[in-house]
């Protein structure tokens, strides 16, 4: 038994949900538990992790809460879980089968870090997309790289919970950004280890995306970031 908790935020994603849990139940180390916060959903979601709960693949938790932004729905998640080391995925995004077991390894293996994260793949309406070289993630101090982009997928993320404990939640006050806000907080103090492997693959091009639907005046919740972080 290991001590890893996956949290899973989601909001009217019934269909790619379960490619998501899908990803996480062919994991070659399982979690001891999967945390997926329904932020809301009015489609089939809740039918769809009943009907997942019940293959028994997954030792899975289920929380709806009124509709309040991604940031709200992981600190929720992060609240419950049981874990020392969380690891989290958007619903609308998947994993290699080695994710877990490669992460959980390199972060029992370097004590010092808080957090880790890994290469990953960007898929866009199906297509490959090639990243730009300012995109690609950076390991150790990547203070200056996150004040220009955010530059940690949420996907490809496996924290120790304590780092919350230090650095506080996700603000919930951002709608967009909220995980820009919390990297570059824990960036300015803490070094992050890259697991070098693409074991993430990142889905985008959707309008239902909060990237695409905050799209115009983004910078305005990046400036608010930058502004509590001075």
């Amino acid at each position: 038994m290991n001590d890893i908790s996956v949290i899973i935020p989601t909001y009217n994603r019934s269909i790619r949900l379960r490619r998501a849990l899908e990803s996480v139940a062919l994991q070659r180390l399982l979690p001891n538990e999967v945390i997926v916060v329904d932020d809301g959903s009015t489609d089939g979601t809740r039918q769809l992790i009943d009907s997942f709960r019940e293959t028994g693949r997954l030792n899975l938790h289920y929380y709806s809460q009124s509709n309040c932004g991604p940031g709200a729905a992981r600190n929720r998640g992060i609240e419950k879980a049981s874990g020392n080391y969380l690891a989290f995925l958007d619903s609308d995004d998947e994993w290699h089968r080695d994710k877990l077991a490669i992460q959980y390894e390199s972060m029992h293996a370097n004590p010092l870090y808080l957090v880790s994260h890994t290469q990953e793949r960007w898929v866009k309406n199906g297509t490959h997309l090639n990243q730009k070289k300012y995109h690609h993630p950076r390991h150790g101090d990547i203070f200056s790289q996150a004040l220009r982009l955010c530059c940690v997928g949420m996907s490809t993320v496996m924290v120790r919970k304590e780092l919350f404990d230090r650095y506080g939640l996700f603000d919930e006050t951002l709608r967009c950004c909220e995980d820009y806000d919390l990297w570059l907080r824990v960036a300015a103090f803490e070094k992050f280890f890259l697991v070098e492997q693409r074991l993430t693959v990142k889905h985008g091009g959707r309008p239902d995306q909060v990237s695409n639907y905050f799209r115009m005046g983004m910078d305005r919740f990046r400036i608010q970031a930058l502004a509590k972080l001075v």
